[in-house]
């Protein structure tokens, strides 16, 4: 009788079978839905009456919807806001969450275990919404962009994986600095940094699909429609069903563009297509690190 653990023994012969298609279903489940947004967003008006709803099999491909969406409007102003925010945002929480592991990861730095303990203790007690828009209508940033960035500008699990991950880098490195007379920005800046590419990759990725996909923020803090994020635009009229507005300051029509009107569903694929391609871009480029930035970085120190 094997003394092996069941996932160290050999495969089966249905297993060896069974595995490619069951992860074939998974994919299959996974794409579907994608394939059937992108064909129905390509889709003529004929297309989409002809199939009564979301179109499977593509006929009449069009880029109308897209060519209306980003011909000027409501969309293409919510896009861009939604890329400045995230680069912004990305950017900033980056910054602070840096210095802020690395602080807390060096050993006797100035208040090093209160200032832990403080940010182990939001994992337990949040501030709650109403203490929050409190706090940001006295600050005055109703209204203002800086309030889609400030209140989510550090993530405490980020900011322990990074702590964790800069743990993990060996003292004598850092000890070596020092003896060159580096301070510790030079440090941070010359050696740990260098050493930290794919944590710092990793949870970039995340302040980054956090700030891109966030509506709730701009749900609370802002009342003008003229300054609402992507998201906030397919909440508003994927979700909640109310009409994208046309003409002036809203969605150009078909009409000059050589193209006929694309139909309402198409366009709300086409939003959601927008929404997320970003993101499906974005992401084969971090996958690699994330093995060694998020695992590496969460089970040291």
């Amino acid at each position: 009788m094997s003394t092996r653990a069941v996932w160290e023994e050999e495969p089966t012969v249905a297993g060896r079978l069974g595995k490619p298609v069951v992860l074939t279903l998974i994919a299959l489940a996974v794409a579907f839905p994608l394939y059937v947004v992108v064909v129905t967003s390509l889709s003529s008006t004929k297309a989409v009456t002809r199939a009564g709803g979301l179109v499977v099999v593509p006929r009449e491909l069009t880029v109308a919807a897209y060519v209306q969406l980003l011909s000027g409007g409501v969309v293409t102003r919510a896009l861009l806001i939604s890329v400045l925010i995230t680069a912004i945002g990305t950017a900033f929480s980056l910054g602070v969450t840096v210095l802020a592991a690395y602080g807390l990861s060096r050993p006797g730095s100035l208040f090093h275990r209160p200032l832990l303990f403080v940010v182990l203790l939001t994992f337990l007690f949040g501030p709650g919404i109403i203490p929050s828009y409190l706090l940001v209508n006295s600050l005055g940033l109703i209204d203002h962009y800086a309030s889609l960035i400030l209140p989510a500008a550090v993530s405490a699990f980020n900011l322990i994986v990074m702590r964790s991950f800069f743990m993990g880098i060996p003292a004598e490195l850092i000890d070596s600095g020092r003896i060159d007379g580096a301070g510790e920005f030079a440090i941070l800046r010359r050696i740990v940094l260098p050493l930290s590419k794919a944590v710092v990759a990793v949870v970039g990725l995340f302040y980054a699909v956090g700030y891109w996909n966030a509506f709730f923020n701009a749900l609370l803090y802002i009342n003008d429609n003229n300054k609402w994020p992507l998201q906030m635009v397919l909440r508003t009229y994927i979700v909640q069903q109310q009409p994208l507005p046309t003409g002036a300051g809203g969605v150009v029509t078909g009409a000059g563009l050589g193209l006929a009107p694309a139909p309402g569903l198409a366009i709300k694929m086409a939003i959601v297509v927008i929404a997320i391609v970003p993101v499906l871009l974005v992401y084969p480029f971090i996958q690699r690190h994330f093995t060694k930035g998020v695992i590496i970085g969460a089970v040291k120190g």
